[in-house]
């Protein structure tokens, strides 16, 4: 079957991207890109994707606009309430073990799942002693995660799901509200370095105990979760922990006999 105008549109966007911008989206998953493609024509005034491209190669705040398409913006503090029940029963007994930890959030967005983290492991007494690094490749996402700050009416969903993971207090000790949103304590962030860091084209920068890519790889092509999947792996140390999205699995790729699963149900791996 030949490819449609929009297919051959699409290959010469993320070329476009690529050379413009050193954004690599060519492994993202198809179906998902022209999903969110298709959504951000209208909104950026374009008719076809002959027409993006040339805003984006001649504009880059367009490319900043399109960014926020391209990649996932959705997410909630302590999602999953199980499986942060689950880190803190099977996983936080070893992490204890350790004199120091590093804690890798990758693809962290806005930073819910950074502040989660953060919270947990206050409150089990690991905090003062980790560094999280947290990263993205869309630089107006980790500004606001940097910052903290969040919509107040979404509090009372975070809170409900703070003590569903087995919050010890109220998520309400852990920001002030004032301009109508709701702003984290900055302790919680102290040791976190926010950075810039695509899956797609970067390396290992650190050694870590912890990984959490949590509902990032379902957007990756096969390839790529493969790659991905084999960079979590140089990046972990021997017996070291792997959080993925309640729909992700390690099992199908070459990654597999690197780890055990100790959690199924809640995809929490250790590496072997």
């Amino acid at each position: 079957m030949e490819p449609s105008i929009f297919d051959i549109e699409l290959k010469v966007l993320l070329e476009a991207i690529v050379l413009r911008y050193h954004h690599d989206f060519r492994r993202y998953a198809t179906a998902s890109l022209k999903r969110r493609l298709s959504q951000a024509l209208p909104r950026l005034g374009c008719q076809t994707l002959s027409g993006l491209q040339e805003k984006v190669l001649r504009e880059p705040e367009v490319f900043r606009q399109l960014l926020s398409f391209l990649t996932i913006q959705v997410s909630e503090m302590f999602r999953d309430p199980a499986f942060f029940q689950a880190l803190r029963e099977q996983v936080v007994p070893i992490l204890q073990t350790y004199p120091s930890l590093k804690v890798w959030v990758a693809g962290c967005s806005t930073g819910e799942e950074v502040y989660s983290l953060a919270i947990v492991l206050r409150e089990e007494g690991l905090l003062g002693r980790t560094t999280i690094y947290a990263t993205d490749i869309n630089q107006e996402a980790l500004h606001k995660a940097e910052r903290g700050v969040y919509e107040l009416e979404r509090m009372a969903e975070f809170s409900e799901a703070y003590l569903s993971a087995g919050g010890r207090g109220s998520l309400a000790d852990y920001y002030t509200v004032a301009y109508g949103a709701a702003m984290f304590d900055k302790t919680l962030r102290k040791d976190v370095v926010f950075s810039d860091h695509s899956l797609a084209t970067d390396g290992v920068f650190a050694e870590v105990q912890l990984v959490s890519c949590r509902n990032v790889l379902i957007y990756f092509d096969s390839d790529l979760q493969e790659q991905v999947a084999a960079l979590f792996a140089d990046s972990l140390c021997r017996k070291g922990f792997l959080c993925l999205g309640a729909k992700e699995t390690l099992r199908y790729t070459r990654q597999a006999s690197a780890f055990k699963e100790l959690v199924r149900h809640q995809r929490i791996y250790q590496k072997q």
